[in-house]
């Protein structure tokens, strides 16, 4: 069996745990310089706000309805995240997150009441995170995740649902929209149309040989699960990502080098922080800065320049430097940037590294024992509470005029209690 535990409007309800007084009220939050939404509550939903909306266009239905409104507060919502996984982590042998709110769960081999399981597991999250979680087990992973959006439309069901018998499952794919199947894209949806295939039951009857000629191997392994036959992995070690990228629009245009360069420097200081974690080094770093191609009435222009590391690195004095060279080589006096960013890529396993025969490793070392200060700092104390000067404040300059505190993971933002 495989458990699929996914947190209900993650966002939404990560704000709700500090503000209580919001539970059961429209909620949404919006994206990167307060963009478009991202997350809305149930509430929100139910108003006809959908996900991705620009939040100019429903400024007027979010202020006629009283629908509270954030700015992403990502450092919150990933620690949030890890709190629920600590729960998770508890509960099962193995534990592959998916995502920021989902999470599979390896049950095989556990001799449990899998259906009383479900159902504790999302009392004990809600219990010890106040996030609400949907608990979903089944025979295949693209089965649990169906089982756990059950969990979503009927409250009665109290978190978990537990779906193994054959007429059970028949009755609910009969009923599920072939779209919102695991594994099934947009242009697969297209195809399926054509054909009359509407719901996952009718992708599960499909004849295996038009399966196999119309959607390839993804396609038959999630054909393979919607009938109870596990065939996709379980993975309860995160690969190293590949590339890495940084990026941000500003909440107005930056006409000058140094204001560019303090952006950029907290995106390669970001980006050095992701390559460390997953223990790798960087062979190359990729620099960019464009403009507003919406406002057609100013210059437009793309500017990239490509920094190399030969012996590869994960140094953060090292990243920055490099960072700063390649912004002044990008940067183009007399245009206005909206957006600009950091890439790294062709990345190798720390591990694997094979030094230059004339590297100066006492330098070498010195910058290690550097960088994992930082890092120890950084963990400690939050990113940013020590930083290169060139960083500035090191904020981002966006727009967050919604943003909450950040309850958990700064200091002067902890939650006061007066008794």
């Amino acid at each position: 069996m495989f458990a699929l535990a996914d947190c209900n409007n993650f966002f939404a309800s990560c704000e709700r745990v500090f503000r209580p007084e919001l539970n059961g009220k429209p909620v949404i939050v919006l994206s990167n310089n307060d963009g478009c939404a991202v997350a809305r509550s149930n509430e929100a939903k139910a108003l006809g706000i959908k996900m991705g909306d620009p939040f100019f266009k429903i400024k007027g239905l979010v202020e006629r309805n009283g629908v509270a409104v954030f700015s992403g507060n990502f450092p919150l919502y990933g620690d949030m995240s890890r709190r629920v996984q600590a729960v998770l982590r508890e509960a099962a042998p193995s534990v592959e997150v998916y995502s920021i709110d989902e999470a599979f769960l390896d049950l095989r081999g556990m001799d449990v009441d899998f259906d009383r399981f479900a159902k504790d597991l999302s009392a004990r999250c809600r219990k010890l995170t106040a996030i609400p979680v949907s608990v979903g087990v089944a025979p295949t992973k693209t089965l649990a995740k169906i089982a756990s959006k059950l969990c979503k439309q009927y409250p009665k069901l109290r978190g978990g649902c537990y779906m193994h018998r054959e007429e059970d499952i028949e009755k609910v794919l009969r009923k599920f929209p072939v779209a919102d199947v695991w594994g099934i894209g947009r242009r697969s949806v297209r195809k399926l149309e054509t054909m009359g295939v509407k719901t996952a039951w009718d992708y599960r009857n499909l004849h295996p040989s038009a399966v196999r000629a119309l959607f390839a191997l993804p396609g038959w392994r999630t054909w393979q699960e919607l009938r109870g036959i596990p065939c996709i992995e379980f993975e309860d070690i995160v690969e190293a990502k590949q590339s890495i990228c940084v990026s941000r629009s500003f909440a107005h245009e930056i006409r000058t080098l140094p204001e560019l360069r303090e952006q950029v420097a907290n995106f390669a200081e970001s980006a050095v922080g992701k390559l460390r974690q997953q223990h790798s080094l960087c062979l190359e770093m990729a620099v960019f800065a464009y403009t507003n191609r919406f406002k057609t009435d100013l210059p437009q222009t793309f500017g990239s320049a490509l920094m190399t590391f030969p012996d590869g690195t994960a140094d953060h004095r090292s990243f920055v430097t490099a960072a700063m060279h390649a912004t002044a080589e990008a940067f183009r006096e007399g245009y206005a940037y909206k957006k600009a960013g950091v890439v790294i890529t062709k990345l190798i396993a720390a591990a694997d590294r094979t030094p230059s025969l004339f590297a100066d490793t006492a330098a070498e070392d010195r910058d290690e024992r550097l960088s994992a200060a930082l890092d120890s700092l950084n963990a400690a104390y939050g990113r940013g509470i020590v930083r290169f000067g060139v960083q500035g404040d090191g904020k981002v300059m966006s727009a967050r005029e919604h943003q909450s505190p950040h309850y958990t993971t700064r200091w002067e933002d902890l939650p006061k209690v007066k008794v």
